[in-house]
């Protein structure tokens, strides 16, 4: 199986959804890098279960240990270590489901594979398996910040309900006001209505998580193989439920003429940059020192609270009642995992960088 992720800043990560726990190994954390622990634990806070109505009600306070890698509040340059313990698993919720598939999950995909599978919560297909990336994502955040760079995400549309696509429109201290992670207050009211109904019905809904990447320097990324936009296009389709990928103009951008879409270069006291950025910071797979942001599609939770046909492992008709405790929506727990993922790309590519020139 592939667990690691990235070149030379690497996270490994371990765990099933009810396991004893979940963690990870980040190898390639610079040195020196003042960490806040505090901020790290802020930001699992943001992704863990049970903290509002519209989210599963699964109790997990998700708090890290740290093993290695730092000392006297600075990483070392050595493998960063640490586990989050899951201590709220409801195994029996699965007991029905042990030789059952649920429809689009990765249960008859894994156990062909594999030719097992263990069927609490998914297993290492949980989503739970983001916990690790997240770490991840706060450690290289903190890098990041020395380096003036930040990293946001929100959502930006649940089922119809959409934002406008440009981000330059909204504040991003408005996302964490409220439970959706959504900074237009009056849509993110309706955004909350809509989970919450869905949610009476048995049912889930999907939406956008859109990322904005700020203060990143020209020249990260590689022209061929290594483009940034394949690499965070690659970030956000490892997450779970994530069906969709799209930076700068996108699909809606592809269709129109090129004069419309071109970004025409200027000279701004010496500093070459662009007047518009239908490119979303990036040209020949290379950043140009523009904002980068990109918008992630996330598919309805697969798991309804309702009757569904599916066949079980002998490949009999069956009925399945799903229990326990899930997201009618993953979008609002997808915003940090979304910048984690963002935040690892960037960091990665800019050391990769370092080594293009003595």
């Amino acid at each position: 199986m592939m667990n690691s992720f990235g070149k030379i800043y690497r996270l490994t990560t371990f765990g099933e959804s009810h396991g004893a726990a979940v963690g990870g190994v980040i190898d390639g954390m610079p040195a020196g890098v003042e960490i806040d622990l505090d901020e790290v634990q802020r930001q699992l806070d943001r992704r863990r279960p049970g903290q509002s109505a519209i989210v599963t009600a699964r109790d997990e306070k998700d708090r890290v240990k740290i093993l290695s890698g730092l000392f006297e509040g600075k990483s070392t340059g050595t493998p960063v270590g640490f586990i989050v313990e899951n201590a709220d698993q409801h195994s029996g919720d699965y007991d029905n489901m042990r030789h059952l598939f649920r429809p689009s999950h990765a249960d008859y995909t894994y156990t062909a594979k594999y030719g097992l599978r263990d069927h609490r919560g998914g297993g290492r297909s949980s989503a739970r398996e983001t916990i690790s990336r997240v770490v991840g994502g706060a450690f290289a955040m903190q890098a990041l910040a020395g380096a003036g760079v930040s990293v946001y995400a929100y959502t930006s549309r649940v089922g119809d309900i959409a934002l406008d696509d440009d981000y330059t429109l909204y504040d991003p201290s408005l996302i964490e006001t409220n439970a959706v992670r959504c900074p237009d207050p009056e849509k993110a009211v309706a955004m909350e209505r809509l989970i919450s109904e869905v949610k009476k019905d048995g049912d889930t809904i999907g939406g956008i998580v859109t990322c904005v990447i700020k203060g990143v320097p020209v020249g990260l990324g590689s022209p061929a193989f290594g483009k940034l936009h394949s690499r965070l296009g690659e970030a956000m389709l490892s997450i779970n439920a994530a069906k969709g990928f799209e930076y700068g103009m996108g699909f809606a951008g592809a269709c129109r003429r090129g004069s419309e879409m071109i970004d025409v270069f200027t000279n701004d006291g010496g500093r070459i940059h662009t007047l518009t950025n239908h490119s979303g910071g990036i040209q020949g797979g290379i950043s140009n020192g523009e904002d980068i942001y990109f918008k992630v599609a996330f598919k309805p939770v697969a798991t309804l609270l309702k009757e569904v046909a599916t066949v079980d492992d002998a490949g009999n008709a069956a009925t399945l009642k799903a229990r326990g405790r899930h997201d009618p929506c993953v979008l609002p727990r997808a915003v940090p995992v979304v910048e984690a993922m963002a935040a690892m790309v960037v960091l990665d590519a800019w050391l990769m960088n370092k080594t293009v020139h003595m």
